[in-house]
């Protein structure tokens, strides 16, 4: 049998700057991020190719980019001082958008994809302070400490979760949430979010191509973004993907019927449903 596609955690990162580069290659782009095609590589492009389901739904990692832009753009402009990007994987934000020099820009991933994104953008300048830091977010006690850490350097931050939460057990995910509570200056927080009936979408048509080493997609709580409501966050936004990619003019002329349809507490965990969210402590 032929090796699954997706080896290692770090190959998720290579397969969404695919489409990020993609994005930036339309005439009418969202958004552009002249680095994704550099980033992505020929691995990126042979794991998208390899997992049908996702080119079919290319629209939805191009409108979690697109909402997690403007959710940091708008909480910079209203004043944030620190943005704390965790598993933050291939992402160039700090390289390709609007932020002021003064703001202090934090990645934080596994060393081996921030060594590989740091050889590949060693010549570029980011645009504001950026500090890279290389830890493992799953150990509880050297995550705390660096919260701790930063939560001393700022006083105003943006917690950036970008692509995370899905690949955690839910009672991790809930300490994660309230070890981000415990520290004040952690203002606000983004994160993305999928309902029980797409995260066995997601499961049927990719977990055949992780690897043993790779964590399978797990964390889709039945009450959806109350789930963190109850760990002591207060939910400000809660932007349906499916809504905003038609909008936006990105959906695919067959699921147009069905972002027709109102969508409400109870009707979205029913169906095939995620959202990017914006929340702050309660």
């Amino acid at each position: 049998m032929a090796e699954p596609t997706i080896q290692h955690i770090s190959d998720t990162a290579r397969w969404s700057a695919v489409y990020r580069a993609r994005e930036t290659e339309r005439k009418d782009a969202l958004f552009r991020d002249p680095f994704a095609r550099r980033l992505a590589g020929d691995r990126g492009e042979e794991i998208a190719k390899a997992l049908p389901f996702h080119e079919k739904g290319a629209w939805s990692w191009v409108t979690r980019t697109y909402l997690f832009d403007r959710i940091i753009s708008q909480q910079i402009a209203g004043g944030a001082d620190m943005v704390v990007n965790l598993a933050a994987g291939l992402d160039a934000r700090p390289y390709r958008t609007t932020v002021p020099p003064s703001l202090k820009w934090v990645e934080v991933d596994l060393p081996g994809i921030l060594d590989y994104k740091e050889s590949l953008l060693k010549d570029e300048k980011p645009l504001c302070a950026l500090e890279r830091v290389r830890a493992d977010l799953a150990d509880a006690e050297s995550r705390r400490a660096l919260f701790s850490r930063l939560n001393n350097e700022a006083r105003n931050a943006l917690v950036v979760s970008e692509g995370l939460l899905i690949y955690l057990p839910a009672n991790e995910a809930a300490t994660f949430a309230q070890d981000l509570r415990s520290f004040p200056a952690f203002r606000r927080w983004t994160f993305d979010i999928v309902s029980p009936p797409l995260l066995k979408m997601l499961q049927k048509n990719t977990h055949q191509q992780f690897g043993s080493d790779v964590v399978p997609l797990q964390f889709a709580p039945d009450d959806g973004p109350d789930f963190f409501t109850r760990h002591g966050w207060k939910m400000l936004e809660v932007n349906s993907m499916l809504k905003t990619a038609a909008s936006l003019q990105r959906l695919p002329f067959m699921l147009k019927f069905f972002a027709l349809f109102p969508e409400n507490e109870q009707n979205r965990l029913k169906r095939p449903w995620s959202a990017v969210c914006l929340a702050e402590p309660a």
